[in-house]
Order: C-alpha cells, then structure tokens, then sequence
C-alpha cells in the first residue's frame, strides 16, 4: 500500500487549521486542542514545518506559528516534502536517488514518469483546497503520457 506516514497527514491538518485563520498566530497547545492530536506530536510536528520554511514562529505573549505564505501559494507537495522528504516512487526516481538496477531493470524511466505526474499532480493542490470544508475538484488531469521527465533525471539512465 502507498501511504503517507501518520506525521505528514498531522502536518496536513495541522497547516489546515492554522490557513483557515491564516493572520493570528496558534500555539502548540491551542492547535491540539482544535485538532485533538497530543501536545508533543503537534510541538514536534509545527518544528518540523518551521524547518522546512512552511511556517514561522512568533515569540511574545501573542507568539505563536503563522505561515510563512498565502494557504493559496504552499502546495501539498511542499508539506509532504517537509515531513517524507523528496516525493518519489522509487529510488531512482529523484535526482539524489542512486539504484544498484538502474541500468538493467528497464522500468526506470516509467516509473519517474508516475512519480513526476504524482508530483505535479500534488504540485496543484493548495493549502488553501485542503482546509476548504467542500470536497477537493482536482485542478488537472494528468495522462501519464504528457508527463515530461526533467533532463537531470532522463539523462541518468543514458
């Protein structure tokens, strides 16, 4: 099963919450609360946000985290990023990746064409989509075949 790990749907409800009052700052506590998560998970889970340059922290008695942008300009694919890392099917399908099979396993290059639709694909969908309350209409239609693979990673297997 492919599946993002617990912490990076946490971050997602996390970030949720704080895009739908976008201007005050939320603390650890007030944002477990809202959420119902634990305190440390939401502590460690808006530290690694901040890392990541999705959030920004505030001291003083109305510190807080805020976002370091409009919901409408962080992207699905940047929280998931901040928690799991590079977005990749495979290993190779990244240009850090390194694959003992690259030259003889002959399905390299589709699968960085998966992985750069699901890129794209998660490229589209704002913070601001997911803490609508409505459901989600996926801005794109992708068809595997239009995906275009960037030069660093189509070059690797040549």
């Amino acid at each position: 099963m492919l599946k993002l790990s617990k912490m990076t749907d946490y971050a997602a409800v996390i970030m949720a919450q704080i895009a739908r009052d976008p201007e005050q700052a939320h603390t650890a506590s007030e944002l477990a609360a809202r959420v119902n998560l634990p305190q440390p998970t939401v502590g460690k889970t808006l530290k690694m946000l901040s890392r990541s340059g999705l959030l920004e922290s505030r001291r003083g008695s109305h510190g807080g985290y805020v976002l370091s942008r409009s919901p409408a300009e962080i992207t699905a694919s940047d929280i998931i990023a901040a928690i799991e890392g590079p977005i990749g099917m495979t290993e190779c399908s990244h240009a850090d990746g390194d694959c003992e099979l690259q030259n003889t396993c002959g399905v390299a290059d589709n699968w960085q064409r998966v992985s750069q639709a699901i890129r794209t694909l998660l490229e589209c969908v704002t913070l601001a989509h997911l803490a609508q309350s409505n459901p989600l209409k996926l801005p794109v239609q992708l068809p595997i075949q239009s995906v275009t693979l960037p030069s660093t990673v189509a070059s690797r297997e040549h």
